[in-house]
This record gives C-alpha cells, structure tokens and sequence, in this order.
C-alpha cells in the first residue's frame, strides 16, 4: 500500500504549543502546507522548513485546494492541510477527503484540540457536573451554511444541556432570542471567550440577558465561542467517582 501523501491537521485553538507532537513534526517535515489563514495563528507556519511552500487558502476555492495537493502529489511533495481547533468540527474537510478519493490520493486525519476545550480550559470549567448537566451540546447558528429544522438553536436549547456555540457571536441578538424562546431563562449564565489560548485572549461573562452590552462595548465579533448553561454557575453534586462509599474495580468502597 502507498504512503500517506496529504495530512489533515488539526493547528489547536491558537496557541502554537497546543498542536500535537505529532502534527508539529508534520509541520516540520511537510514540503507543501496549506493553511486556513482567517484562523489559524500563523504563528504555527514557523514551525515549516525554509524551502516548504505555503498556501493561503482564506482566499482558494476547493477545486484549487485540491489542485495544490494534487501537483505535490505527482511531485512526491509530502502536503499537510492545517485547519483550526480540530479538522472534524466545522472544518469543511469531507469534501477534500471525497475529491482526495476520487484522485486515489491517500490522506490521514491528525486530531487537534478544539477552541470549545480551550474555552473550557481558560474558564477553569468543566462542562459536565454532576446533577446539572451531563450532556455537552456542540453546535452554531444557521448562516450561509444551513441548519436542519431539528437541530435549530431554539430546538435544542429546550434541553438545557451545556451549549458550546460556533461562529454566532456576531449574531449574538438572534441567538439570545432563540435560546430564550428555546427554554432557557433569561438569568441563565453565558461565557463568551475570544480567541481562546491565544496572546490577545478575552473572557467574557454573564447572563443572556447582560452579556450582550459586554460584547458591543468590546468590540467582539468573530472568532469567539459562546457557552451557556447551568455548569457555569459551579453548584453541583459531589462526583460519585470519588466518594468513599462508591466502590469499584481499582478500590474498594469504604465504609
């Protein structure tokens, strides 16, 4: 079987020392790289060789993105395609992998960590507690790409799970209003982070129905993710992982 010729990498949320070893040494060994540039921390291309060729693809097509990987290839040019956060999240790549297999072009998916743990990570909040929600929602507003009926904002807000929200913060209005509509309470906490991981990282906290004044008066309009629910309150039951009485194969409960 051929080698893997054309590498799908996930970059991180931003910071360059969050990309896996792995896909830092991709970097360091690939003589093509193609990069999502309006959002990915060019920072990262400093990991690529000095004779490596460089792509922005903020302003290609999919046809010339492929195209690009298509020339390395008959050239035996080692390609990596470098998205945000990790590649499987809103990052457009089945339809690279479809073409890829049309042209037998045999390409491998490198996992990234996502801006939705990143969020996570710099407001020192886990998403899933004990007696509040145990059920993570990843998910955006419908834009230029379209959202099913069934899986509308107002829709799912009714399960007042924890709600990791892309690519809507300069759509904030709307999105208030649907996840009010949906079943959430208008005093339900929101966290918005900007650019989590990066230098110029901001947090921003509230509720849906104060949060939004926070934004305006920011600035904040794009690369930002919005989390809601009950988590961020931090009231919650103890986690039964750790109780004493809770036995289970590594311990024996106690008394």
């Amino acid at each position: 079987m051929s080698q893997v010729q054309v590498y799908f990498v996930g970059a991180g949320p931003g910071n360059p020392e969050l990309i896996t070893v792995k896909g830092k040494q991709l970097l360091m060994d690939a003589k093509v790289v193609i990069y999502a540039g309006s959002l990915v921390n060019p920072a990262l291309l400093e990991f690529t060789g000095p004779s490596c060729e460089i792509h922005n693809s903020a302003s290609m097509t999919l046809d010339e993105v492929v195209a690009v990987m298509k020339a390395a290839v008959d050239e035996q040019k080692m390609v990596v395609r470098l998205h945000t956060g990790d590649p499987s999240i809103y990052g457009a790549i089945q339809e690279q992998i479809d073409l890829l297999n049309r042209l037998a072009i045999r390409w491998e998916v490198i996992p990234g960590v996502s801006s939705f743990l990143a969020a996570a990570a710099s407001l020192g909040q886990e998403y899933t507690l004990p007696g509040v929600s145990q059920t993570v929602i990843i998910t955006r507003m419908e834009g230029r790409t379209p959202v099913p009926e069934k899986e509308q904002i107002r829709s799912l807000a009714s399960h007042q799970a924890t709600m990791c929200i892309f690519l809507s913060v300069h759509m904030f209005g709307d999105l208030v209003r649907e996840l009010i509509d949906g079943g959430y309470s208008a005093d339900t906490p929101v966290a918005v982070v900007e650019k989590a991981s990066w230098p110029e990282e901001r947090v921003f906290k509230g509720t849906l129905t104060t949060i939004a004044e926070q934004l305006s008066a920011a600035g904040v309009s794009r690369t930002a993710m919005v989390i809601v629910g009950n988590v961020l309150e931090r009231e919650f039951e103890p986690s039964r992982l750790y109780a004493p009485e809770f036995g289970h194969m590594f311990r024996e409960a106690k008394s």
